[in-house]
């Protein structure tokens, strides 16, 4: 199987993107897949919750802007065969100084090219910014396929109109034509409230087979373990918010 890229993206905050990143990333490691999580976010969320830390100058922003590889980014965590790109703040930077470039939307395409090449990678897993900029559209441009987190609440449907739309112009635009939406996971669920059971009907409603059987509860340990730079797999392995992300992970096998 040749490397996977999948682009974890919502432009809305707070839906539970990068903790679904994280945690199907480690899900994948743990089933024996090799995995490179790049944390494309410059609030650098998804470094910290795998225990990295934050240091200026080990993004991928010099590579975006042309100055060195990505391969030289790559850093080991402390789970088996789970590598991560770090972020930083810097990279909020990137969207002003690619704006002026040529190809400006094909930079990380390029750039990620070497790392695929060395076919180390089963599955590279982008943690996007939660918004529709530059960043996030080159993601885009270098990913088979697209997982969009949502949030079961009143305001989940709004945003996806817009990812939709630009699904289907990179596609007719010829930019990116293979992209495909993997599927969307609802993320945050509280089973004890009728508004969660809504929001699920009706994001099936709309997306049908697209949506994930799996639901990925709220709970307060899958909210703890980024604070301890771990998955929750490896912070609490038999909790709910666990079994949901290893069986989110198998379904995500099965569609690719």
């Amino acid at each position: 199987m040749s490397t996977r890229v999948i682009a974890v993206a919502n432009q809305k905050g707070g839906v539970g993107k990068t903790t679904t990143s994280i945690n199907v990333a480690a899900c994948l490691a743990s089933v024996g897949k090799n995995v490179l999580l790049f944390d494309l976010d410059p609030q650098a969320n998804a470094t910290s919750g795998v225990g990295l830390e934050k240091i200026d100058g080990a993004s991928s922003y010099r590579p975006l802007i042309g100055e060195g590889t990505l391969l030289e980014k790559i850093q080991k965590t402390a789970f088996d065969r789970l590598d991560v790109i770090p972020s930083e703040v810097d990279l909020c930077g990137v969207d002003i100084e690619l704006a002026r470039s040529e190809n400006h939307l094909q930079r990380l395409t390029q750039i990620l090219q070497p790392v695929l090449d060395t076919n180390r990678y089963d599955f590279v897993i982008i943690d996007c910014p939660p918004t529709l900029g530059i960043l996030t559209l080159n993601a885009f441009v270098a990913a088979h396929s697209l997982l969009v987190p949502l949030q079961c609440e009143y305001y989940a449907l709004e945003g996806i109109s817009m990812l939709n739309r630009i699904l289907s112009q990179l596609r007719e635009s010829q930019i990116n034509p293979k992209l495909e939406l993997l599927g969307v996971v609802m993320t945050m669920f509280d089973g004890r409230t009728r508004l969660a059971q809504q929001v699920v009907g009706e994001v099936r409603n709309f997306f049908g087979e697209k949506v994930f059987e799996t639901v990925i509860p709220r709970t307060t340990r899958l909210a703890e373990a980024p604070s301890f730079g771990k998955p929750i797999i490896h912070y609490d392995k038999y909790s709910a918010g666990a079994s949901a992300y290893e069986v989110l992970t198998q379904e995500l096998l099965q569609r690719v």
